[in-house]
């Protein structure tokens, strides 16, 4: 096994989720786990077998990204949720970023409730983006499509709907509640640390242009 399910059996009894949700959600992302590693393993036979302009080669590698970003994202999920009910310390960076880039914490929650409740399946996502050093909500409709290149996922949330509807039926605005009563800020405040420490390197003259574009430089 390249990759290891982690255990979030310790989310079981989690306030607005029952432990039988819970239970089959993590069932799930375990399938994505062993999903990704029988992909990988498969990859590299074909390559050491000189197989690589093979059709399976080829859908394989379509198909990575989808596994990959399935066992991923739910890692995000399941570990930004805790028992303890937490708020966003109003002291912190996060807090900050979230007022400079929506107005107030309170325009950001809209937007990211909004967000999540947009017609489909798929994940609400808050990204940090580092070269215009913002937040952004980000709808992601497919696990291998519309993330944004060079972004940091702080916040995921998945709504699916294996994520609520055997607990809220179609009722996704009341799950959106259940999970935000449930967000473990200072995990997502500690994701936003990390992130900032890594800016991306594009070359002096792509940071400058960047900048600029992000309205921070000069011409």
């Amino acid at each position: 096994m390249i990759y290891q399910p982690v255990n979030y059996n310790h989310l079981l009894g989690l306030k607005g989720f029952s432990d039988q949700l819970l239970t089959d959600h993590f069932t799930l992302y375990r399938g994505y786990v062993e999903s990704t590693n029988q992909i990988i393993e498969r990859l590299y036979e074909l390559a050491k077998d000189a197989m690589t302009q093979s059709p399976e080669y080829g859908e394989l590698s379509r198909r990575f990204g989808w596994e990959f970003n399935g066992m991923r994202l739910h890692e995000y999920y399941f570990s930004s949720m805790t028992k303890n009910r937490s708020t966003l310390d109003q002291g912190s960076n996060l807090f900050a970023l979230i007022q400079e880039s929506f107005g107030s914490y309170e325009e950001w929650e809209r937007d990211f409730k909004a967000t999540g409740s947009l017609r489909g399946i798929g994940w609400a996502i808050l990204y940090y983006e580092p070269i215009g050093d913002r937040v952004l909500n980000v709808w992601v409709n497919e696990h291998d499509a519309g993330h944004l290149a060079g972004a940091a996922p702080l916040l995921v949330m998945d709504v699916f709907e294996h994520a609520f509807i055997q607990d809220y039926s179609l009722d996704r605005a009341d799950y959106i509640e259940a999970f935000f009563n449930v967000i473990d800020w200072a995990t997502v405040v500690r994701r936003l640390n990390i992130a900032s420490n890594q800016k991306m390197d594009l070359g002096a003259k792509g940071v400058e242009m960047a900048l600029i574009k992000a309205g921070v430089g000069s011409r």
